[in-house]
């Protein structure tokens, strides 16, 4: 009788709801320390948005050097994605943030320093390529890092983080913009090092990648990593057991250091990525290289680098009043781009990618048409100028709750293992090189068809971007990164691979019988009745 009572308690039990799952805050403060990466980028581009005007008052810049000056930066830092992802497979992805703090930190000094325009594209020189590797590595250990129950959540940090850099440079525009110009923009550009300085001493609390450590045969250590960055001790096991899968070392092996190919350092990769790449891996380079291309061809950061020549068309006069203006951009995006943090793993990547890349097309193509309106009217429109600064702010909404984080935690998160710090490389100079083309072009582009006919142009590529999410990106929501993989490779037919992992999820979830009592006889399934 005491068996079957206790065999009625354990079997009420398991019927109790489950208990909700607690954030791991170690790997959360891992990932905020990590992301603090991505300021350096946000902040150029926030100072540079404000500061540009200064800057060519200052030293009598015409518009075309003004373009360069700005989009320069990013083809500087297409020489950090270079190197980022080799650099990261040789000394850690730990480090690499470090040494990207260093060379941004180095940078800032130099711009704040500038006495001529060639010195101060010196220091954009070796402030572009601090933001280069920034801009790989952050994405990269925050995937490695982060268990799969809030990967979303966590790799969508470096986007935050981009956009609080935004808003604290048009912060910093607005502080400063009260000093004699000679000096405003100098201390605009200077005090980007302070992020840098501080990554330098945070980067010491954090572990390094549980992935890169394996790679390099450090089991051990891994272990250690994973014990602390998952949500319990069997996914740290289940995690352990599939990148050492990834990394072809057998699952039996227990050893805390045992000895590894060469290719752990990265030999071979560019081979297996882009000479003899397999279906699925060229599947997910289309994807990964995709979605970065139309993330910044849809104008996004043409909009925050000249917002205030935006709104300087749109009927705004007084440098202060743009600046303001800009500033409540920056909020916006920053507000919302908190909101799909908390999105991510709970809608989906590809839902709030399609409704966020719809939602811009229909803000970019009403802004257009008013700022078309305001070209050919000869009167101030109060109305039509509002109109298009909320229409502005709803862009920057739409954006920021989908295609500004999904595109890095979908590219950090589909490579295999060991193609991922080189595939990310790859992915993030896609983006800065789009970045710094249209950068560079866009005041001669809307000189040429007019800012309505500008805006008429991304209005046109955000409907190809839509089909083209549609069509090739599928869900990755609640996936391991190591089961990711076997989501690519059918392209647009991606839907019946999908099919069959659900399957074999319903079939593995159904073949997990609970079972009481001590014997073998003694056991009965879970919820049936108990035979005579």
């Amino acid at each position: 009788m005491a068996d079957r009572k206790g065999e009625a308690q354990q079997t009420i039990a398991d019927f109790d709801p489950p208990k909700k799952r607690k954030r791991n805050v170690f790997a959360i403060s891992c990932v905020i320390l990590a992301s603090t990466t991505s300021i350096l980028l946000g902040y150029d581009f926030g100072v540079m948005s404000g500061g540009s005007k200064f800057i060519q008052e200052d030293l009598k810049l015409s518009d075309v050097q003004i373009e360069i000056l700005n989009g320069i930066l990013a083809f500087y830092s297409l020489m950090g994605c270079a190197f980022a992802g080799r650099t990261s497979d040789w000394i850690g992805r730990r480090y690499t943030i470090v040494l990207a703090g260093v060379i941004f930190f180095a940078g800032a000094l130099l711009m704040g320093f500038a006495f001529n325009y060639a010195f101060l594209m010196f220091g954009r020189f070796v402030a572009g390529i601090g933001v280069g590797y920034a801009l790989v590595i952050a994405p990269v250990y925050t995937a490695e890092l982060s268990p799969a129950s809030s990967r979303g959540f966590l790799s969508s940090f470096p986007e935050v983080f981009i956009n609080v850099g935004i808003l604290l440079g048009y912060v910093s525009n607005y502080a400063f913009s009260k000093l004699p110009i000679r000096l405003g923009w100098r201390f605009m550009l200077g005090v980007g090092a302070i992020p840098s300085a501080m990554l330098a001493v945070g980067v010491l609390a954090m572990p390094e990648s549980p992935r890169w450590l394996v790679m390099q045969g450090r089991l051990g250590e891994a272990k250690g990593v994973l014990d602390k960055t998952s949500d319990t001790p069997e996914e740290a096991r289940l995690r352990l057991a599939d990148i050492k899968q990834a990394a072809g070392i057998p699952e039996n092996c227990t050893d805390d250091v045992v000895r590894v190919t060469k290719r752990s350092h990265g030999e071979g990769v560019w081979k297996d990525l882009l000479l003899h790449p397999t279906p699925s891996v060229r599947h997910i380079l289309i994807a990964a290289a995709g979605i970065h291309f139309f993330q910044q061809t849809t104008g996004t950061n043409v909009v925050v680098l000249y917002t205030p020549r935006i709104f300087e068309k749109a009927g705004i006069a007084s440098s202060e009043h743009q600046l303001l203006a800009t500033v409540a951009v920056g909020f916006v995006k920053t507000i919302f781009i908190l909101v799909a943090t908390f999105l991510l793993d709970r809608i989906g990547r590809r839902v709030l990618l399609l409704s966020s890349v719809g939602g811009m097309i229909v803000t970019l193509g009403c802004l257009s048409v008013g700022l078309t309106f305001i070209d050919h009217s000869h009167e101030k429109l109060t109305w039509v100028m509002i109109l298009c600064i909320v229409l502005v702010l709803a862009f920057v909404a739409f954006f920021s709750i989908g295609l500004g984080p999904v595109t890095w935690v979908y590219s950090s998160e589909i490579f295999p293992l060991k193609l991922r710090a080189q595939g990310a490389s790859i992915a993030v100079a896609v983006n800065t090189g789009t970045c710094g083309t249209l950068s560079m072009t866009f005041i001669s582009l809307y000189k040429a068809i007019t800012i309505g006919g500008a805006f008429f142009l991304f209005t046109g590529v955000a409907i190809v971007a839509w089909v083209f999410f549609y069509m090739m990106l599928p869900e990755t929501q609640g996936r391991t990164l190591e089961e990711i993989e076997t989501l690519f490779g059918k392209y647009y037919k991606w839907k019946s691979s999908n099919a069959i992992l659900l399957k074999n999820s319903k079939n593995d979830k159904n073949m997990e019988v609970v079972y009481v009592g001590s014997s073998i006889n003694d056991q009965k399934q879970l919820g049936t009745k108990e035979q005579p």
